[in-house]
């Protein structure tokens, strides 16, 4: 049994880092407005150089060629490599987890869904509608395994992501984007009712604890209207219930019950 799952972490880390190196040229491309599938060749950006196979494999390439692009020379950024990495971790946190269950793709798929949203919106402060709501529409069709309960769970999940920031945009007049709205749709289609409560402050907190340390350093100041990315500290928040949601209301004490409508219990013993 130990074998089986070292044999499953390890490939679920190496499903993770490849994922991650896509979902760096989905979100790339897309700011950009170009397409991300079909015949379109990975490249360098500096000098135009299309990257052959051994110069695309997830994390090893990029040590390997220390970062560098072989025909130029000129650095990579880094962030492509940091993406492959976070992404192959949560995947094997994800399946350490859970392991293989319903559940457990459920997370995996949000998850993608946490890092290229959190890829745009970091990068350009935007957020596709399509690539924020596509995790929520998967994940209601995997939610059909669990029955009507687990599916209205994802629905009501899915209008209180949105509710919670049209009622923040509402009286703010337009302070926040509807972008925000849109992501915290897809993910708490995701999560569920429950757990998109607690992702929402738990994203808020990781937020707020960021402003500050950036405004002690002077990085960031009141009143000037300099704006953070908000979809990455949510995707934080987000992360953290897909992977110790229910250890945290335990906690709280206040267990959740064995049904179906919860991400952590449906369908969990198919």
């Amino acid at each position: 049994m130990e074998i089986e799952k070292i044999f499953i972490l390890v490939n679920s880390g190496i499903l993770g880092a490849c994922l991650g190196s896509f979902l760096n040229v989905v979100a790339h491309r897309s700011i950009q407005n170009r397409s991300w599938w079909g015949s379109e060749r990975s490249i360098c950006e500096s000098c135009g150089h299309v990257l052959g196979v051994s110069e695309l494999i997830p994390l090893f390439s990029y040590i390997i060629q220390k970062g560098k692009c072989r025909h130029c020379g000129k650095r990579f950024s880094v962030r492509y490599f940091l993406v492959e990495l976070i992404t192959c971790l949560a995947f094997v946190l994800i399946m350490y987890k859970r392991g293989l269950t319903w559940s457990g793709l459920l997370c995996l798929v949000g998850t993608c869904g946490l890092i290229v949203n959190s890829l745009t919106d970091f990068e350009s402060g935007d957020v596709f509608d399509v690539l924020a709501l596509a995790p929520g529409v998967i994940a209601l069709l995997i939610r059909i395994v669990g029955g009507r309960f687990a599916v209205l769970d994802g629905f009501t999940g899915a209008l209180t992501g949105w509710g919670i920031f049209a009622v923040i945009i509402i009286l703010s007049r337009g302070g926040m984007g509807w972008g925000d709205a849109v992501f915290m749709a897809g993910a708490g289609a995701v999560l569920g009712f429950r757990f998109t409560l607690l992702a929402f402050y738990l994203g808020i907190m990781a937020g707020g604890f960021w402003a500050i340390a950036l405004m002690l350093i002077g990085r960031l100041h009141w009143g000037r209207g300099e704006t953070l990315p908000l979809v990455p500290f949510l995707s934080i928040g987000c992360f953290i219930v897909f992977a110790f949601g229910n250890e945290i209301f335990e906690y709280l004490n206040s267990r959740l019950p064995y049904s179906k409508i919860f991400i952590t219990s449906w369908p969990y013993n198919l």
